[in-house]
């Protein structure tokens, strides 16, 4: 199927939003709750799935979407009108908002779970089980990828500031909440940290996560992990402050 082209804007700096630009009978399609605003002609419907798959295909990406906690629906956002009309969207936290044009990539990008904000109609939005059992157990956010196929436009957002990488046949360590997603023919492995000192008391975590191959990399600056921690951590030392 392909990919609806739609133009896009996006809006602001620290906090961003998407503002994605709809002719008549164009189709965009975002997680659940991710809307902010939408222009008159502008119609919507909360469906299972992103409206590629058979009924068949449905039914299994509702099975993987429900065994990893993940919401069941998609909301497609269609313009009924005869003029292009606007839809924004936010993400769920502060960050950045990154366009992936899939059809530079490859026509195809594995991203972290949660990070999928928006695509144009005829982007598959599946769930991609990590086949090797180590990054399942201690890659963490890492072991429930996200796969994003189409030749069309694809939006997901990230914490802080977002550094895009390129690999050449290289090898690249990073912690695994601070990867957004990768592209090409990249291998994605979780791998200790270093010796028994550094796993306990470095501070950065026991495990690492290790990509190897030729493709971009994608690393977010302020995971939400990380972000809500620290917040916590504050909290806590305030209230005993005041106390």
């Amino acid at each position: 199927m392909r990919c609806h082209e739609v133009d896009y804007k996006i809006i602001g700096h620290d906090i961003q939003m998407l503002e994605i630009a709809l002719d008549p009978y164009e189709t965009v399609i975002a997680e659940a709750g991710a809307m902010t605003y939408l222009e008159q002609d502008i119609d919507f419907d909360t469906k299972m799935g992103d409206g590629t798959e058979g009924v068949m295909g449905k039914l299994w990406g509702l099975g993987k979407r429900m065994l990893t906690g993940e919401s069941i629906f998609l909301t497609h956002f269609h313009n009924e009108g005869a003029e292009t009309r606007h839809v924004g969207f936010a993400a769920p936290f502060p960050g950045s908002i990154i366009a992936l044009n899939l059809a530079e990539l490859g026509e195809e990008v594995i991203c972290q779970r949660d990070s999928f904000l928006a695509a144009a109609f005829g982007t598959e939005v599946d769930i991609a089980f990590h086949k090797r059992l180590g990054s399942g157990f201690f890659g963490g956010e890492g072991f429930i990828l996200q796969r994003l196929r189409g030749d069309g436009l694809a939006f997901v957002h990230a914490g802080g500031t977002v550094v895009r990488k390129e690999l050449h046949d290289e090898t690249l360590r990073l912690d695994t909440g601070c990867l957004i997603g990768f592209s090409g023919d990249i291998d994605y492995d979780i791998g200790l940290s270093g010796g028994l000192k550094s796993m306990f008391f470095g501070g950065e975590g026991m495990f690492l996560a290790t990509l190897k191959g030729t493709g971009s990399v994608w690393i977010q600056s302020m995971p939400f992990s990380r972000l809500a921690e620290g917040i916590l951590s504050h909290a806590v030392a305030s209230d005993q402050g005041e106390s």
